[in-house]
């Protein structure tokens, strides 16, 4: 698989890489997913060419997961965590509570060392009062974090990328949520910032016939109806691929699934390279006439 220079870190990763969201959950659990699964699932991915794998702490059994199935695999791939919430007695975004996450997911990932650690989505307070960004900075010189990241959406994230504290970000794009296309991924670019994108799929919509009710796409079903949105000749799925993983700035995009077939056909899909330019350019124009303040999707 081809592999793209993740900014000016000096890292590499796969187009696509794997959301580890999608094993949050244990047997019996809505969503759940047996170990045995876990295990080919992310093996496979590994044997294909995937060398981004991104999770968090607070996601559930994700962490743990991913270390007792391809911890013995760790130089294969880039691994990506987020931190800032803390579940042992201190306060969230504190310096203690980034300092224990990040070691907490060392433990549970099985390894000495995480390449992207992200503050997780914290408000703009937490990120200009500094005690967090210093407490990631401090695992960099630790040689705990190699690169010390933002994941975010809107005015936040336009801070964090134009702050000089990350050297990389991660965010939601799809051709539901283009909001961080005009002012984050150009200065992205420009500056050698490492994106991972999330979302790209805008949590597949399509699957609903009728407005879903607390579901993760709601939003982007409101907006994908407003824009009268069509996939024409291709799937839904290739189209919101193809359109989000080949923007300019864009390192990887990241996918999450239960089954291995499933992320097998999505590598295949980008195999197809971008949609044509005049495409891409209906698409954004599209976003634009029906944008009613549509920020970036936390």
């Amino acid at each position: 698989m081809e592999q793209r220079p993740f900014g000016n870190t000096g890292l590499n990763v796969s187009p696509i890489g794997f959301g580890g969201a999608a094993i949050w959950h244990a047997p019996g659990e809505k969503g759940g997913v047996e170990e045995s699964e876990v295990n080919s699932l992310l093996n496979a991915m590994l044997d294909s060419g995937v060398t981004l794998i991104d999770t968090a702490g607070m996601y559930g059994l994700s962490e743990e997961r991913l270390g007792r199935a391809i911890a013995h695999r760790r130089n294969e791939f880039i691994l990506s965590s987020k931190c800032g919430y803390d579940r042992d007695g201190n306060e969230d975004w504190s310096a203690e509570a980034i300092a224990a996450g990040i070691d907490r997911s060392l433990t549970l990932l099985r390894t000495d060392r995480i390449d992207i650690m992200h503050l997780h989505s914290c408000e703009m307070e937490v990120l200009r009062q500094g005690e967090a960004i210093g407490a990631l900075h401090q695992a960099v010189e630790a040689g705990k974090v190699r690169c010390a990241a933002y994941s975010g959406d809107n005015d936040e994230l336009l801070w964090a990328v134009e702050s000089g504290h990350f050297v990389s970000i991660q965010t939601s794009l799809s051709i539901c949520d283009q909001r961080c296309l005009d002012r984050a991924l150009p200065h992205c670019a420009l500056n050698g910032l490492g994106v991972i994108i999330k979302r790209p799929l805008a949590n597949a919509f399509w699957k609903f016939d009728t407005q879903p009710k607390g579901e993760y796409c709601e939003e982007y079903w409101r907006r994908a109806k407003a824009m009268q949105l069509e996939p024409g000749p291709l799937s839904w799925d290739e189209l919101f691929l193809r359109f989000a993983a080949f923007q300019q700035g864009v390192s990887s995009i990241i996918i999450g699934t239960r089954r291995a077939e499933h992320f097998r056909r999505n590598v295949e899909l980008l195999r197809k390279g971008p949609l044509p330019p005049e495409q891409v350019a209906a698409l954004r124009e599209l976003f634009k006439q029906h944008d009613h303040n549509w920020t970036g999707q936390i």
